[in-house]
């Protein structure tokens, strides 16, 4: 008989429970909210007792660490980026924790550190979150994250000695970094304080963002306030500086979704300079649309927006002659491709990023005319690197694909025939991209709507019905899914057998807003149908069966894989969710959580409650119908220092599916959880924890779907 587990016993307190517009909804395990709680300490104790013996038996665990190590140890580098005089480029040797920011006088001079973050832990934790260079490229402002958490600390150092200014600036998050033009200080933005801590453990809410302005060589409590929206404590900003140095544009915020109020300051009507808040012209005062800021020529400034233009489009606004009115496009929206981004560069050209069924194109446009120069030359992929600004006359662009690491290209803009070069090429040990093959299928969803997906496997392979697919999703927050290179998935094609099915779902950007909009709000079933149709068109094409099917998401991705495991048990056989979203009544509640309403709706309205209360994976735990189907095998990850999707997410939802699932003899599949500590929701997490991470993850799935290690 297959083995049945013992998970540990969390209490339930049935006294707990909530009242929705009338609705009453218990919440028995809302006690693992606190995460200091001594309760809470013990419950992650013991659910990492029974998962990580698991996971440390599993006999693929050895194997895929050392494969996944051995394949991981290949220089990285990252597109060379001009600032003043000098060049600066990242460089990984392999399995360093945290890529070293290098400095030339010249692109082919010699390369020395300029700032190496792993020296600032011993074990990698302390990561960079941002830099800035002054318009000279004399003084840098770097930020540091600790443990993965969003907070940061902004530091300074002088870049022609390398030493370190004893400026810093603390409680800092979700921040600009923008300097003024006579290199004196900088914009940044900030929380004000709050009684308890903010490590990254923490699950306060945060609101009432400010935007200061900090003098190099002052210390952070003469900062000068620029401004804040007391009225509005949800708002948050971002200055930019325009490539004059004239003009301060703010963009303002209030949740995820890419729309954007736009004020600007002249600075020439600053007698005494930035003393105070800031007399801000407001441009457009609403959220109806985003507008990035591209270029300015004196008063015309070039936005990329998507106003009226789902797809996107650039559009001139002369500040002299600012209504709407006077608005003309400068390169129109494209019927078939998403802009993605623009840069000006060589002084009169721009540099266009489409997104083409889900593959990157790049062109040189004219700036005064918008008029397409040229299209650069490309593989099917991701443009993944840029650098190249008004002042520089060369680009250099990074592309990535499945199979390919990167190659990093430039350009020189001032020569006749323009013909990009490989700059660099990343090469990976013992890695033979002609051995797999990439191929993309358009899949009917359950409305008929055709979804794009990416398909990579080994060559040669029969339709026997049985291979084992990775299956991973996101759907959500605008935010497209395109080809990328990745160690550890290659590793489950080469030496598990597997197959990688990517499904560019509903939710994402894809194919711009109107894509997005398909996929938020009251349209979020749409993501999980589509990503199940994706399943049900892999089985029916002979990939695969149910039962071989892994699948795996992370954040909005994760809330997709227990949204779907609820709804279709039947249809998976194995489930990895990272740090997702599980509690869709409460998410707004802690930190930033209040940000994704815009994508999800909030639990306060009646209207979105009802949306909501179908699909949250924490409130949707049933014991299936059928008498033959279980859950899944599942394994949730979170971490302590996740403080985008607090662990109270990952750990409510284990507890309930365990408590339900517990005494049901045909629940012989585990139903995990593996809580990391000293990291957070992704970002800046160090080389050595992601590979253990990877290994436990495909350690999992191999010994839940049967699959053997092939050398």
């Amino acid at each position: 008989m297959a083995q049945l587990f013992t998970y540990p016993e969390a209490r339930r307190d049935s006294n707990v429970v909530d009242e929705y517009h009338g609705q009453k909804i218990a919440d028995p395990y809302a006690w693992l909210e606190d995460p200091d709680g001594e309760e809470t300490k013990a419950f992650v104790d013991a659910q990492n007792q029974v998962t990580m013996p698991y996971l440390e038996k599993c006999e693929v665990r050895k194997p895929f660490h050392q494969r996944l190590k051995e394949l991981w140890d290949f220089p990285k580098y990252g597109c060379p980026k001009k600032r003043g005089s000098r060049y600066f480029y990242f460089m990984n040797t392999g399995l360093q924790n945290q890529s070293v920011l290098y400095v030339q006088d010249s692109v082919d001079g010699e390369a020395k550190v300029f700032l190496d973050p792993n020296t600032l832990s011993d074990d990698g934790t302390v990561a960079l979150r941002g830099y800035s260079f002054s318009e000279d490229g004399e003084f840098f402002a770097y930020g540091l994250s600790s443990s993965g958490s969003d907070w940061v600390t902004i530091k300074f150092m002088k870049v022609s000695t390398a030493e370190q200014l004893p400026d810093v600036l603390e409680r800092v998050k979700f921040s600009c970094m923008s300097w003024t033009h006579d290199g004196k200080g900088l914009f940044y933005n900030m929380y004000p304080k709050e009684p308890g801590k903010a490590d990254g453990t923490e699950t306060t809410a945060n609101f009432n963002q400010k935007l200061c302005y900090h003098v190099l060589g002052t210390p952070q409590g003469n900062d000068v306030l620029c401004a804040e929206f007391p009225d509005h404590p949800k708002w948050g900003s971002g200055a930019e500086l325009s490539h004059d140095g004239r003009y301060i544009v703010l963009s303002i915020c209030e949740g995820c979704d890419p729309v954007n109020r736009l004020y600007y300051c002249d600075m020439q009507t600053l007698p005494n300079g930035i003393d105070g808040l800031l007399p801000w012209v407001k441009l457009v005062d609403n959220f109806d649309a985003e507008y990035e800021y591209i270029n300015n020529t004196d008063t015309v400034f070039t936005f990329k927006t998507n106003l009226k233009a789902p797809k996107y489009k650039l559009i001139n606004i002369d500040f002299a002659k600012p209504e709407m009115e006077h608005w003309t496009d400068l390169v129109a929206e494209s019927e078939t491709d998403v802009l993605e981004w623009s840069a000006c560069v060589a002084e009169d050209k721009l540099v266009l990023c489409f997104l083409h069924d889900v593959k990157n194109v790049l062109q040189l446009h004219n700036l005064s005319s918008g008029a397409k120069v040229t299209t650069f030359p490309l593989d099917v992929g991701t443009i993944t690197g840029y650098s190249g600004r008004k002042q520089d006359n060369e680009i250099f662009y990074q592309f990535t694909s499945f199979l390919t690491p990167g190659i990093i290209y430039n350009c020189d803009l001032t020569k006749e025939q323009l013909t990009p070069g490989v700059f660099r090429e990343i090469k990976v040990q013992g890695f033979d991209a002609s051995l797999f093959e990439t191929k993309q299928v358009f899949v009917a969803s359950k409305d008929g709507t055709k979804i794009p997906m990416f398909i990579v496997h080994k060559k040669g392979i029969e339709m026997t019905g049985d291979h084992p697919v990775l299956l991973y999703g996101y759907g959500g927050f605008n935010i497209s899914i395109t080809p990328s290179f990745s160690v550890s998935r290659i590793v489950f094609i080469q030496n598990l057998g597997g197959i990688l099915a990517i499904p560019n779902i509903r939710g994402g950007g894809e194919y711009g807003e109107t894509w997005h909009k398909g996929g938020m709000l009251a349209n979020k079933q749409n993501v999980f149908d589509d990503f199940q149709s994706a399943a049900q068109f892999l089985i029916d094409n002979k990939y695969t069966a149910a039962s071989k099917i892994a699948i795996n998401g992370g954040s909005n991705g994760g809330l997709l894989v227990g949204a779907c495991v609820n709804q279709r048990p039947d249809l998976f056989g194995c489930s990895i969710a990272q740090v997702g979203v599980m509690d869709m009544l409460k998410f707004h509640k802690f930190t930033i959580g209040h940000a994704w309403t815009t994508d999800f709706g909030c639990s306060d309205k009646k209207e979105e409650f009802e949306w909501l209360i179908k699909y949250s994976p924490l409130h949707n735990i049933r014991v299936p119908a059928d008498d033959t189907v279980q859950y899944p095998s599942t394994l949730l990850l979170t971490a302590d220092h996740d403080d985008r999707v607090v662990p109270l997410h990952s750990l409510k939802y284990i507890a309930e599916l365990q408590d339900v699932m517990r005494n049901v003899s045909k629940q012989t599949n585990p139903l995990m959880i593996r809580v990391d500590t000293k990291a957070g929701h992704g970002a800046g997490k160090p080389t050595a924890k992601v590979i253990e991470e990877y290994s436990d993850i495909y350690a999992f799935i191999a010994k839940t779907l049967g699959l053997n290690w092939q050398d």
